[in-house]
């Protein structure tokens, strides 16, 4: 597993990586300086990053959640203090754990499977969303198509259905490819 801390302090980074010998196959890289930090981490292509801000001003914590929204993987990040805002921000930056007060090297591994899960689940739940959303445009696509069938054969839904479903089948093609061709069709065509 790499894992990536960033880290101004390479003393604080040393406690978060204390907490992590435990740890089987694991790769530990730790980035000190912001310049460049999303290139870094980019390059690397760690599995996890952690992130210890001590106590931030509101722009270090906004410049952190920007490369957070880049990122495509689980991040924990730790903090001294903090608001509700910087909390709601954090969650909208995609954080996986944000963690207010509580950098200690035991609690470290915990807090990384946390991530972990909670990056996952979240992941799924937007694989899921992107796949509900699909499924909807295809729809809308079909039912499009099956109103321009009716009001052009003036035939009932369930036979405009049953003509783009034979269509699909003798051509071996879906029926939502068969709904994008008929109602592009009509687009070129001005009917629609």
């Amino acid at each position: 597993m790499k894992i990536a801390i960033v880290d101004e302090s390479p003393a604080r980074a040393s406690i978060i990586e204390e907490g992590l010998v435990e740890l089987d196959n694991r790769e530990v890289f730790i980035l000190t300086k912001r310049e460049g930090l999303l290139a870094q981490i980019e390059l690397i292509g760690p599995d996890i990053v952690l992130i210890d801000l001590g106590n931030p001003s509101r722009d270090v914590l906004e410049e952190y959640f920007a490369v957070s929204r880049a990122l495509a993987r689980p991040i924990a990040m730790f903090v001294d203090e903090s608001d509700d805002a910087a909390i709601a921000a954090s969650i909208d930056a995609g954080v996986s754990a944000y963690v207010v007060d509580g950098l200690s090297s035991n609690r470290i591994r915990p807090l990384l499977d946390l991530a972990v899960r909670r990056f996952n689940a979240f992941a799924r739940l937007q694989s899921d969303l992107v796949e509900a959303k699909g499924k909807l445009a295809e729809r809308e696509l079909i039912d499009k198509a099956k109103r321009i069938l009716m009001d052009s054969r003036r035939v009932t839904e369930p036979e405009a259905y049953g003509e783009l479903r034979r269509k699909a089948m003798s051509s071996s093609k879906k029926i939502v490819d068969i709904a994008e061709a008929v109602v592009t069709a009509a687009e070129l065509m001005g009917d629609n």
